[in-house]
């Protein structure tokens, strides 16, 4: 296998062609959103440059380009996560109403007293709270799957919780907060097992992998653009056809109709009926360009390399001490999650700013696992592949540098 060119991908970056406080930008917080390169940028500019107009509904030139377009991305999208049809992909905002969309649309409808939704005790709250919401309005119950100390979904007490009371379990691929990977096929299989459906939060894997629907066997899979070098306000909803068909639309409005009377209102096919009022159409299309942007390269090298950069940084961290790891398992991606023995990890993020590092600090949207650990939170740094070992040696710099200024 070649190297991967990071110098080629890096200089796609304009945002990465600056200095932040007087020092080159070092953007180490890819977990919380990717940077976008010049294609994607490009790819929304054309857009409202030559081709702006609602689609689906014109009788013109731009409305017919843009729905081309609008319509294409989709269907690339689809391809790009091997979803069975394009009318299986639904646009939303991002990881956050997908997982929204199915708690209200499929919970609401399936969802009754006694029923049970199983989630791991690492989720990103977007993976709770709607669940909790959805219980509260139908007598079901929200329950964690234990994770282990390492940072692990623990599957023997998983497997232990399973019954036929059990409707749902929403899982993410990857924990946003401490890098592991889960094993999401081996956990849909188990949840099928007992006749319950599956949810992937694929926010945090996208990036890094390819995907593949099928061979996941998921009901459910959501993940938001702006994670995988797209724009922010888009992502995607992919479902099982008949799970969608089935389910009653999220919200009401124009597109989602097929036929509107005061005697009544006929809803539209997939995916339009879950699609109500004028779409995010220039972030399709971004979203689209990132996809080309994520397939021009070869995605294994581009992983290994990242895989290089976190094993670096650990190692590089631990001789420096007083920084100790958060999720330590043997299957992570390039996430880094540490806590300072001797300063609030936001003090250690406010130093590393100040030497142009970019890294996430807090709870992460994840406070359960906090908790489990008896931490207030960690300093998060999050590789992906436009970074290098420069990066690397400026954030172990910079933290040597908090250590002699906190300690």
């Amino acid at each position: 296998m070649t190297q991967f060119d990071v110098a080629s991908v890096r200089a796609q970056f304009p945002i990465l062609q600056q200095e932040v406080n007087g020092h080159p930008l070092v953007y180490l917080d890819n977990a919380a959103t990717t940077q976008k390169p010049e294609s994607v940028i490009a790819a929304i500019a054309n857009y409202y440059r030559y081709d702006n107009s609602n689609v689906h509904r014109g009788a013109h030139a731009l409305s017919d380009r843009a729905t081309e377009k609008f319509e294409g991305a989709r269907a690339q999208v689809a391809q790009f996560i091997n979803a069975p049809a394009k009318e299986q992909l639904l646009w939303t905002r991002g990881t956050t109403e997908g997982i929204n969309v199915v708690a209200a649309s499929w919970g609401r409808a399936h969802l009754k007293p006694g029923d049970r939704v199983l989630v791991s005790a690492m989720e990103h709250h977007s993976n709770i709270v709607p669940w909790q919401m959805v219980a509260e309005a139908t007598g079901a119950t929200v329950e964690p799957i234990a994770v282990s100390a390492d940072g692990t979904i623990d599957i023997a007490a998983f497997t232990a919780q399973l019954d036929t009371r059990v409707k749902m379990v929403a899982i993410g691929h990857v924990s946003n907060a401490l890098g592991s990977v889960n094993p999401v096929a081996d956990i849909v299989a188990l949840a099928h097992s007992v006749g319950a459906c599956a949810l992937i939060d694929a926010a945090q894997s996208i990036a890094h992998w390819p995907i593949d629907v099928q061979a996941l066997d998921c009901d459910f899979l959501v993940f938001s653009g702006h994670k995988m070098f797209g724009p922010t306000g888009i992502g995607a909803l992919y479902g099982k056809r008949e799970l969608l068909e089935a389910m009653p639309p999220y919200q009401g409005g124009g597109e989602m109709i097929e036929s509107v009377s005061f005697a009544g209102t006929v809803y539209n096919q997939l995916p339009y009926k879950f699609e109500a009022g004028t779409p995010n159409i220039a972030g399709a299309i971004g979203l689209a360009a990132a996809v080309d942007f994520l397939q021009s390269f070869d995605r294994a090298q581009a992983d290994a390399h990242e895989q290089q950069l976190l094993k670096s940084a650990e190692q590089q961290l631990q001789a420096l001490g007083g920084y100790p790891l958060v999720g330590t398992s043997a299957n992570k991606v390039a996430v880094m999650s540490f806590t300072c023995d001797f300063a609030h990890p936001q003090d250690v993020g406010m130093i590393l700013d100040q030497q142009g590092v970019a890294v996430r600090t807090g709870n992460h949207c994840a406070q359960p696992i906090m908790d489990q650990f008896g931490i207030p939170g960690t300093v998060r740094a999050s590789f992906s592949l436009y970074n290098n070992e420069d990066d690397v040696a400026k954030l172990i710099a910079a933290l040597t540098k908090a250590k002699m200024f906190l300690a």
